[in-house]
């Protein structure tokens, strides 16, 4: 294993996987001075992040048995190892635009043993036309958590790109969609609608304080071709360390409250956090 102290370049910016100071075998990848990624080596069901354990919730609730993934950004591959670990025998398929990201997070964080992981080298839209036509619709979950340093790049915000993703799902597929806003949560609301014309059923699933707009977040985004798990999900979500609301049909409408579809010539990039976002 990597000295887990060693920075390295990502592109332009620098990373380095830093040991969790408050539990034993576990570490953080911070990329720029934004923490990316957490990984416990001794228990990867563990999901330290909010946000991420609020996608392996949703995973949590997909019918049993192994999966076939699709998770566009890497990271340091928490949810593919928490797959991987949960789902046995499943098989994952990620793309990564950094090759020496995911080179150094394998060196210093080893895969779980007997873990199905190709992991893919290239802007997540440009490989998503370059993946094997045997995939398209045959896909259990999509998890779309793309980041160049602390934002969401532009061209993978709209409904083109949307489209593009829903192409790979199953009938009764899962796609999930990290998206960081802050006050007012235009971005968010403009993500949501956006997902919400490509896909019939889609929720959102944020803490309420969030889903205000009185704080910089995250907010995760849920869709499928088919029907989501809602019964199942408010149990499931407010008996999470931190709560959080599942917000669906008339009130996912009145969250959105008109905000335009999203497409290739509107698109932007997720709002800039403070540096203080961080701080913790």
């Amino acid at each position: 294993m990597a000295d887990a102290f060693d920075g390295f370049r990502v592109g332009a910016g620098y990373a380095v996987v830093e040991p969790d100071r408050h539990r034993p075998g576990s570490f953080t990848l911070v990329v720029d001075g934004t923490p990316q990624s957490h990984v416990d080596l001794e228990d990867p069901t563990h999901l330290a992040f909010e946000y991420i354990r609020r996608i392996g919730h949703a995973i949590d609730l997909l019918p049993p048995g192994p999966v076939t993934a699709l998770h566009l950004g890497a990271g340091a591959l928490t949810l593919p190892r928490y797959v991987a670990v949960t789902r046995p025998g499943s098989r994952q398929q990620v793309i990564e635009l950094e090759r020496d990201l995911v080179d150094h997070v394998r060196d210093a964080l080893p895969f779980p043993r007997g873990a199905s992981i190709r992991v893919r080298y290239g802007d997540a839209r440009e490989m998503l036309e370059k993946l094997p036509a045997g995939l398209r619709g045959t896909v259990d979950l999509a998890v779309v958590d793309v980041f160049s340093g602390a934002r969401t790049p532009a061209h993978v915000t709209s409904v083109e790109f949307y489209r593009s993703v829903a192409s790979f799902l199953s009938p009764t597929g899962l796609v999930a969609v990290n998206v960081a806003d802050g006050a007012g949560l235009a971005f968010a609301r403009g993500q949501a609608a956006t997902l919400q014309s490509v896909l019939p059923a889609v929720a959102a699933v944020a803490d309420t304080g969030m889903l205000k707009g009185r704080r910089f977040g995250n907010i995760v985004l849920l869709g499928s071709p088919g029907e989501l798990p809602i019964a199942d999900m408010p149990r499931r979500y407010s008996s999470d360390p931190l709560p959080s609301k599942v917000v669906h049909g008339d009130e996912l409408r009145s969250f959105i409250a008109g905000a335009p579809i999203v497409t290739d010539t509107t698109a932007v990039g997720s709002p800039e956090p403070n540096r203080s976002v961080f701080g913790a």
